[in-house]
This record gives structure tokens, C-alpha cells and sequence, in this order.
């Protein structure tokens, strides 16, 4: 299943729906772990909101700088690298977390195929894009 054309809209719909339905949402992310992740924009200091499918690593949650398998990285990756404190909402549940770019291939392919195992189009996403997705960890 393909992303919508206007990411803005997508993303403010599926934020209202999560946080109206205690953290479960329809449509393109039905059946998958989804959050929210609150970062500071790298250029603007502003907040930022991202809806993101997720799995779990033991404590850890597990999210993939995919962008649907675009050339390049999503904004929210950027600003949590250069501010890895950020703020993490999963069903009703909110708080802060530590960001951590997994740098160890072996690692980052292991917790990618657990992404994959949750949501299929993970896999497809490898082979639209000629970079390597980057895998972050989120850690309280």
C-alpha cells in the first residue's frame, strides 16, 4: 500500500485518530504498532509530530527511518540526531525517551527484519531506495 500524496494531511488525521482511539488507528496503519514521536526540529527548535509504526526490542521500541523507501532520510530522523531527546506517545502513554541511531550493521539488520515481520511494506521499502534505512532505538 502506497503513502498518501499530501504527508501533512495524512499524518494531522492519523494523530487525531490516535489519540481519540487510546493509541489505535484504521486505514493505512490499521493492525500495526503506531506512536507518536514528538522531536525538535534540527534548523527550527520547533516541535515536531510523527505518527511511526514501531516494534519491540525487549524495553527498547524500534523505529525505521524508511520515508516509504524515499532517496532520502525523513525530516523527524535528522532532528532526533541532532536532539535525541524526544517524546514518545504509545496508546495512552506518554513520555520522554533517549533516541539512538543503531550503528552496528548486524544489529540494525536484525531489529529491520523484526520491522518487516510486523509490516510488510518494510520489505519493499529496501528496494526502492539505494540507502541504507536507518534503524533507531527509543529508550526511557
Amino acid at each position: 500500500m502506497t503513502a498518501p500524496a499530501d504527508m501533512n494531511d495524512f499524518n494531522n488525521q492519523v494523530v487525531e485518530e490516535f489519540r481519540a482511539n487510546e493509541g489505535k488507528v484504521s486505514g493505512y496503519f490499521e493492525g500495526k504498532n503506531v506512536l507518536l514521536l514528538t522531536t525538535i526540529g534540527a534548523k527550527s527548535g520547533q516541535e515536531r509530530l510523527s505518527p511511526l509504526v514501531y516494534t519491540r526490542d525487549g524495553d527498547r521500541l524500534v523505529i525505521a527511518a524508511s520515508m516509504g523507501g524515499a532517496p532520502k532520510n525523513p525530516a523527524w530522523f535528522h532532528n532526533l540526531v541532532a536532539n535525541p531527546k524526544v517524546t514518545v506517545e504509545v496508546g495512552t502513554e506518554k513520555f520522554e525517551a533517549t533516541a539512538t541511531v543503531i550503528e552496528d550493521r548486524a544489529e540494525r539488520d536484525r531489529l529491520y527484519a523484526g520491522m518487516v515481520a510486523h509490516a510488510e511494506g518494510f520489505a519493499e521499502y529496501e528496494t526502492k531506495t539505494t540507502r541504507l534505512i536507518p534503524i533507531v532505538v527509543l529508550e526511557r
